[in-house]
C-alpha cells in the first residue's frame, strides 16, 4: 500500500523513496492520515487520487514529506562565482539580470544571494525569484527569521551587516527579504515554471537528489526552457547532469561547475 502512495507523492511532486527511506515514509503518511481522520491507507489513497478535496490534503501530505535541509552560505563558492563573473558584468553592460532559487525552502540560499548582490552593489539592479513548494517553509522565509542551525560555518565579513542577532537565531534585515519575489511553485507544474518567466540564473542545488532520474530529466528539461540563451543552471556539488546529456553545455570557472544553455 505504502509504495502505491510513494508513487502517488513521485507523480505528484517528485519525491522519491526508496526501500531505505520506505519506513520513514510510511510514518510520515500513517501520521498525516490519521491527522485528515482515516484508519485505512486504501481509503486514504482512494480519498487522494480520486475525492475533489484529495488535491489539498495531497498538497498537505507532501507538505510534512519535504526535507528542509539547508543554511546560510552553503556551497558558497559557486554563489561568488555567480555574482562576480555572470550578473556584475552583466549590470555593467546595462542588462538587469533574473536569478530564480529554485526549492530555495526557508530561504536560506535567496538570502545568500541577496547578500551578495549588496556586497557587490547591485542588488538593485538584479530581479531576485525565490521559490519553494511548501507554503510552511515559503512563510518563514518572508520572515526573515532563521534558526541558529542557519547559520554553520563562520559568517562572511558581507553578511554582518544583514543579520541581527535574536533569541531564536537570527533575523535578515527585512529591505532585503522584502527584495526577493517569493512564490509557491511545484517544479512539476510545467503552468507554474513557466509562469515565472525567463532568467538568466538558475539555482536548483542539492534538490535533485531526491528526484527519480525520469523526474530529473522531466525538471531540468523545464528548467533549461526557462534559461535565457547564455544563461546558467548551477546545481549541488555532489549533483552531476553530465550522464543525462541534453542541449545545456557543463563549463567550469575557477574549480566552479555550471550548465550553460548554448546561444
Amino acid at each position: 500500500m505504502f509504495s502505491i502512495l510513494s508513487g502517488l507523492v513521485a507523480e505528484h511532486a517528485g519525491l522519491q523513496f526508496d526501500v531505505s527511506r520506505m519506513s520513514l515514509f510510511a510514518d510520515k503518511v500513517g501520521e498525516r492520515a490519521a491527522e485528515a481522520g482515516f484508519d485505512s491507507m486504501l481509503d486514504y489513497y482512494y480519498f487522494l487520487r480520486y475525492d475533489p478535496r484529495g488535491a489539498e490534503e495531497l498538497d498537505a501530505l507532501v507538505e510534512s514529506l519535504v526535507v528542509g535541509e539547508t543554511y546560510l552560505f552553503r556551497e558558497l563558492g559557486p554563489l561568488e562565482m555567480m555574482v562576480s563573473q555572470l550578473l556584475a558584468p552583466r549590470v555593467a553592460a546595462g542588462a538587469r539580470p533574473r536569478v530564480w532559487c529554485a526549492a530555495s525552502s526557508t530561504g536560506e540560499e535567496p538570502h545568500t544571494v541577496a547578500m551578495l548582490l549588496a556586497a557587490h552593489g547591485i542588488a538593485q539592479d538584479v530581479e531576485l525569484v525565490a521559490s519553494d513548494i511548501s507554503l510552511g517553509a515559503l512563510q518563514r522565509a518572508r520572515s526573515g527569521q532563521l534558526s541558529r542551525r542557519a547559520l554553520r560555518q563562520q559568517m562572511p565579513a558581507f553578511a554582518r551587516s544583514w543579520l541581527d542577532e535574536t533569541p531564536q537565531g537570527f533575523r535578515v534585515r527585512p529591505s532585503l527579504t522584502q527584495a526577493i519575489a517569493w512564490h509557491r511553485v511545484n517544479l512539476l507544474d510545467d503552468a507554474a515554471v513557466a509562469a515565472l518567466g525567463t532568467f538568466d540564473v538558475i539555482l536548483c542545488r542539492n534538490v535533485l537528489i531526491y528526484f527519480s532520474e525520469a523526474t530529473i530529466r522531466r525538471v531540468v528539461d523545464q528548467l533549461h526552457r526557462r534559461l535565457r540563451p547564455e544563461g546558467a543552471l548551477f546545481v549541488g556539488i555532489s549533483e552531476s547532469l553530465l550522464r543525462f546529456g541534453g542541449p545545456l553545455v557543463c563549463e567550469e570557472h575557477a574549480g566552479n561547475f555550471l550548465y550553460r544553455r548554448p546561444a
